[in-house]
């Protein structure tokens, strides 16, 4: 998932039962004033909205996960924050963004995924401080993006149809997706080479890359 859509979600796109993920939003943030900065979106394209499975051991986090903030939750109790969407409409009256807000009343809850403890949201800048640790501490230069690729890279070499590989991204072209990681279809193609290197190797052709210029055929 794109960075945007993994902090768009809430519980209500998870299907647990079913083992799915429902993808049909995005998060995006705007300069900020007293009603906060984040907005939820439709997906960067048409076929950025999209199903995909969950597997047992994301299934199990997000239970695990759930269980915990429902806990936070209660221990928090009248502290825990919670925010519900806001139109915001253009001079017309037509409603044009829909943004985050926290709740003073009773508002309707959004039951967003990804949040501090006491249930702030406060979008991508969650991954702010963990990827400082990264960088800093582990000295590895990396963005929480590049476990998009990093994952797309490993289900394309472990034999996953490359369109597949683009509807679970959410590319609506195979090209985008082939473009995009074409470095690791080039290392299959090498590894291919290598493979068949190995499997055709003999005495035979060790002695027939040998011959030297003066020895008898």
């Amino acid at each position: 998932m794109r960075t945007s859509e993994v902090f768009a979600l809430t519980w209500d796109d998870i299907d647990f039962e079913e083992g799915t993920i429902f993808i049909q939003h995005s998060v995006y943030n705007k300069p900020k004033d007293h009603l906060g900065r984040w907005f939820l979106g439709s997906t960067k394209t048409i076929s950025g909205t999209r199903k995909i499975y969950m597997s047992d051991t994301l299934k199990k986090a997000l239970l695990n996960y759930k269980d915990r903030q429902d806990y936070l939750k209660l221990i928090y109790e009248s502290q825990y924050k919670y925010y519900h969407l806001e139109d915001v409409k253009n001079e017309y009256g037509k409603v044009v963004e829909n943004r985050i807000v926290i709740n003073t009343k009773d508002e309707e809850k959004l039951n967003l995924i990804f949040t501090k403890d006491d249930g702030t949201y406060i979008g991508t800048d969650i991954l702010k401080y963990p990827f400082k640790i990264i960088h800093n501490e582990l000295k590895i230069n990396s963005r929480f993006y590049d476990l998009r690729g990093t994952y797309a890279t490993k289900i394309l070499n472990n034999g996953t149809e490359l369109k597949d590989v683009a509807n679970i991204l959410g590319h609506s072209n195979v090209i985008t997706t082939e473009n995009y990681y074409i470095r690791s279809l080039s290392d299959n193609r090498r590894n291919a080479t290598e493979i068949a290197d190995k499997v055709i190797n003999s005495q035979v052709i060790n002695n027939v890359i040998e011959f030297k210029v003066g020895e008898s055929v």
